[in-house]
């Protein structure tokens, strides 16, 4: 990344300027009108880190599918009447295959939400910067809208879309639908993940575990895409908070 005043140096580890430029605006005013205690702070090293990690979610997920497809299918078998020692051995592994994809997705999951939450923080630090009036939620909610039960099914996307409108190019405001999509997408994988996990659970024969199976197949499909629209996501909001610096502030009109 340049520097986003002189344009020839690369900047300092974790800003927007170089090291001369940095020294010379240290007394200086900040070169937006936004909050003046604020800096901005460059977001493409934890958007490269937060995309690694979806993208290890993915692969979770997909490892994931696997195992449903292994239980689908023995239990399919149990379902038709097949008996045997054989499909008995196969039903173990199974279960041992299902429990083992479980934890890769959690540990996946918690992973990857610690550096996207790091990475939101600071996209939404600069949105302030860029521009302190398109937000309807304090940076607080940045991380705290995640874990606070109720509001968390719509403040993230509401902040998401704040963030976007800050970041858009002074001249044209950016459509949300990116957004919007990745949102609903993540709520229905929600949704079904949990009616997923009820039933496999609660299943007590083989037809019951086959009908989870496949409702965990399918929850696994949504997170994926959801997974990947998030991708896009981080990518998009990376590149246009980026850009924005690199530009630097709109010329004062009179």
């Amino acid at each position: 990344m340049i520097c986003a005043r002189c344009r020839h140096f690369a900047v300092v580890p974790g800003g927007t300027l170089c090291a001369g430029c940095s020294a010379a605006s240290a007394s200086a005013a900040p070169p937006y009108p936004g909050v003046p205690s604020l800096r901005l702070r460059s977001p493409v090293g934890l958007g490269r880190a937060a995309v690694a990690m979806l993208l290890l979610v993915v692969a979770g997920d997909l490892f994931a599918i696997g195992a449903d497809v292994f239980m689908y299918d023995v239990s399919g078998d149990l379902m038709n009447g097949s008996v045997g020692g054989d499909v008995m051995r196969r039903a173990d592994d199974a279960d041992r295959l299902y429990a083992v994809a479980g934890v890769v997705q959690v540990l996946t999951l918690l992973a990857s939400c610690v550096v996207f939450l790091c990475w939101f923080h600071r996209v939404r630090v600069n949105a302030d910067v860029f521009d302190p009036s398109a937000h309807s939620k304090s940076r607080g909610w940045a991380i705290g809208a995640w874990f606070t039960p109720v509001v968390n099914l719509w403040y993230p996307r509401r902040i998401t879309a704040d963030i976007w409108d800050a970041s858009s190019p002074a001249d044209r405001s950016g459509s949300h639908r990116l957004v919007d999509v990745w949102w609903a997408l993540w709520l229905i994988g929600l949704l079904v993940d949990r009616v997923a996990a009820t039933a496999y659970n609660r299943a007590d024969t083989a037809e019951e575990l086959h009908r989870a199976g496949g409702q965990m197949m399918l929850s696994d499909a949504l997170d994926i895409v959801a997974a990947v629209l998030a991708v896009l996501v981080v990518l998009r909001l990376t590149r246009m908070q980026h850009e924005k610096a690199l530009r630097g502030p709109a010329p004062a009109t009179a």
